[in-house]
């Protein structure tokens, strides 16, 4: 049966000269993107200051309002931001750590750039950082991550899919066992948002950062933060700036937040990323996620079947409905491996402790699949590895 989603590799160009399985890493560039930055280079030239009055300054809300869709949220409730670490940090200065409510609840799992500002800043705060560890390296236990959650936790701060393995942490249950001891959860859903279905209310998140970067095709520099309307208005994040003040053209010296969502912005946005963020997320509507997901799930099953009967060790979960959409390759020179792939315009990337990671979406054949696992069949059988072992050794030991 033919592939709808296949109707869609038209609108990326760079799917015309590679094998592109690296969008849990950077999506695909869209064909518009060049129209919208072109855009800001007019407007900029044309308007000079004036086009801060003309939209410019709205842009972190506006965008925010094309990726509520995407999460199950309602105009005005997510806002754009640089990157997930601020948007992290914004939500973990908002909160105070005074005992007995001291303690954030994280996992040894967590994407490391997160935990940085979660170790650094939690401390200088007061608060007290509890690491729950994983067994297998793949998954995080459920009713042990519940089990941490207890009545000195103010901020439960999580993954919804681990980076390394695609596991999809069941963040419902989470939810649940933080409104019953009156805790908050913190959801970084880079890693999920684009490529499996996500709905902020019927998870019951407080919080929600992501990103378009990967899975939502919409490049570097497009962040973003969702934070729920019955906690949003009580809260005012310590990390702030102008663009968060209810009259920033006043220049008050003294903090007065803004009542809507821009009370979550800092200071001046960046521009040009938020022209580029737009195509990515209205093409990954247009296709429509339900689709995307079961095309993630039937392709994903291929590779690991394409894996076992080579007997290449699979870093992610075998339950279907626990799998995100990357598979990790664990095989023998695994950095060289990938380092050969890259070289022959199959683009995949490595982690340690996981392997080469192979990421299709929905812009990917099922022939790019097999061509990928014949590849790596061929660079080990022949050493074609051997080129890259120079620098595999030295990544190694940076």
């Amino acid at each position: 049966m033919p592939d709808p989603l296949l109707a869609f590799r038209g609108e990326f160009p760079i799917l015309e000269r590679t094998t592109y399985l690296v969008s849990n890493s950077l999506g695909a560039m869209p064909r518009g993107v060049p129209d919208r930055l072109a855009e800001y280079v007019d407007e900029w030239a044309e308007l000079g200051v004036r086009a801060w009055g003309k939209g410019w300054w709205r842009k972190p809300v506006e965008v925010g309002d094309e990726i509520a869709p995407l999460i199950g949220a309602s105009p005005g409730e997510v806002v754009m931001v640089p990157n997930v670490t601020i948007g992290q940090a914004s939500v973990l200065s908002a909160l105070d750590y005074t005992a007995p409510r001291d303690t954030i609840v994280m996992t040894a799992l967590d994407f490391p750039s997160v935990r940085y500002v979660y170790d650094a800043l939690a401390t200088r705060l007061g608060a007290r950082v509890v690491v729950v560890p994983s067994e297998d390296s793949i998954s995080i236990d459920t009713e042990r991550l519940i089990a941490a959650i207890d009545e000195r936790t103010r901020l439960v701060a999580i993954s919804h899919v681990l980076f390394r393995s695609a596991f999809i942490m069941d963040v419902a249950a989470v939810c649940r066992r933080a409104r019953e001891v009156g805790a908050l959860v913190s959801v970084d859903a880079f890693h999920s948002v684009g490529v499996i279905p996500v709905d902020v209310k019927q998870l019951g998140v407080d919080f929600l950062t992501g990103g378009v970067l990967k899975w939502l095709c919409g490049g570097p520099g497009g962040c973003f933060l969702y934070v729920a309307p019955e906690v949003a208005h009580r809260l005012t994040p310590a990390l702030t700036g102008w663009q968060a003040h209810a009259r920033p053209f006043a220049f008050e010296p003294e903090m007065a937040y803004a009542d809507d969502a821009f009370r979550w912005l800092t200071g001046t946005p960046v521009i040009p990323a938020l022209y580029a963020a737009v195509e990515g997320p209205r093409l990954v509507k247009r296709a429509g996620i339900e689709r995307i997901r079961a095309k993630s799930m039937r392709q994903t099953a291929r590779l690991i079947e394409l894996a076992d009967a080579r007997g290449y060790r699979v870093t992610a979960p075998r339950n279907p409905e626990q799998r995100g959409g990357t598979i990790a390759f664990d095989v023998p020179h695994g950095y060289e491996v990938s380092e050969a792939l890259l070289a022959n315009d199959v683009l995949v990337d490595y982690r340690p402790n996981a392997g080469i990671r192979v990421a299709p979406h929905f812009y990917t054949t099922d022939e790019e699949l097999e061509r990928v696992v014949a590849m790596i069949d061929d660079i080990l059988a022949s050493g074609g590895w051997q080129a890259h072992a120079g620098r595999g050794a030295a990544a190694r030991r940076g």
